[in-house]
């Protein structure tokens, strides 16, 4: 019988599996909070029994991440991390520094299926969603390694968090918890390529999460030949989706928008977003693509930025240029993992 990923539950699960162990109920508490606090083995929880420590290592494992290479920029300090998990497969996060805080943006799936042509994730496909356990590890080791609380999530490294979207729900929910590291759900962005049927469900559980949509284009021509999900789920259909999802959460959505020389950023384009946005309390994030070997794409020159910046505001569009972290230490996600996987082949 394979063990039980206690790291991944809640305090009622944890309490209700105590009652099948004859514990008492109350030890979950204490429980929650020792895997919260981030011990690799139930030998750390002292002020609980040792046959009780004794029961849950028999039948329980506690989910951890190991770090196979970390790269700490001399710019700015933002650090990459290649994470290794229980059965070998390896994941990316970055800890980034702002003004505000900390943030960390974490992986919710080893590889991917969306298959953005712009993204090095995806190139080899999903290997396997995360658990909740292994997401919550990853916030818990940055903040480890740099000494430091983190203050704010982002889930938009490997992966899409609504592809795992069950996994990704309950990280919210014990990232967010009072009992643990209590991160408020208003400091976490969950970004989704534009899976419609996860967006409609998402919105019942009313989170006050930032929501960012990987829009990219600003008709379905040209966002089809970047993104094959707009083949099930064109343009119309996604910004449907948004427009649902900010009547139920009242929450403004980010738009994310990879600016790609020659492909998306002329003024036209600039014009053309506006108007299929326009009436969404939005907000438009420009990125400058980052250089995947596989594909031919060059970023937007700063000039022309400038240009679909101003010309998205006069529209009534509000609209900024993504700072660049760690550039050189090359933060985009997906290359150090493919690299580290092509060596070792």
């Amino acid at each position: 019988m394979s063990k039980i990923d206690i790291k991944s539950m809640t305090i009622p699960e944890i309490k209700e599996f105590l009652t099948t162990l004859g514990e008492p109920s109350y030890r979950a508490n204490q429980i929650f909070s020792w895997l919260q606090s981030g011990v690799v083995s139930f030998d750390e929880m002292t002020n609980l029994s040792k046959s009780l420590r004794a029961k849950l290592d028999e039948q329980c494992y506690i989910a951890d991440v190991k770090i196979v290479k970390r790269l700490e920029s001399e710019i700015d300090g933002t650090v990459k991390y290649l994470y290794e998990l229980h059965d070998g497969e390896l994941i990316e996060s970055v800890f980034m520094k702002y003004k505000h805080g900390y943030t960390v943006c974490i992986s919710t799936q080893v590889g991917c299926r969306m298959g953005c042509s712009f993204c090095a994730s995806g190139i080899d496909g999903l290997f396997r969603n995360l658990t909740a356990s292994e997401m919550l590890s990853q916030v818990m080791m940055a903040g480890r390694d740099n000494g430091v609380r983190i203050s704010n999530v982002v889930m938009m490294g490997m992966g899409e968090p609504l592809d795992n979207f069950d996994n990704s729900v309950r990280f919210l929910q014990l990232v967010s918890s009072e009992e643990g590291l209590n991160i408020g759900l208003r400091h976490i962005s969950l970004s989704t390529s534009g899976l419609v049927s996860g967006i409609l469900k998402l919105a019942e559980y009313n989170y006050p999460i930032t929501l960012s949509v990987s829009l990219h284009a600003p008709n379905d021509k040209i966002r089809s030949s970047m993104m094959k999900i707009n083949n099930k789920w064109n343009i119309e259909e996604l910004l449907n989706a948004c427009k649902y999802y900010q009547s139920i959460t009242g929450r403004r959505i980010s738009f994310e928008y990879a600016m790609i020389n020659g492909v998306n950023d002329s003024l036209d384009n600039a014009d053309e977003l506006a108007r299929k946005i326009k009436g969404i309390m939005s907000h438009v994030n420009l990125i400058p693509v980052n250089p995947v070997e596989e594909n031919n794409y060059k970023k937007t020159n700063d000039n022309a930025i400038k240009a679909f910046v101003s010309r998205l505001e006069s529209k009534g569009i509000t609209a900024t240029v993504r700072r660049t972290l760690g550039a050189d230490i090359n933060a985009s996600c997906g290359q150090l993992r493919r690299g580290t996987v092509k060596e070792a082949d």
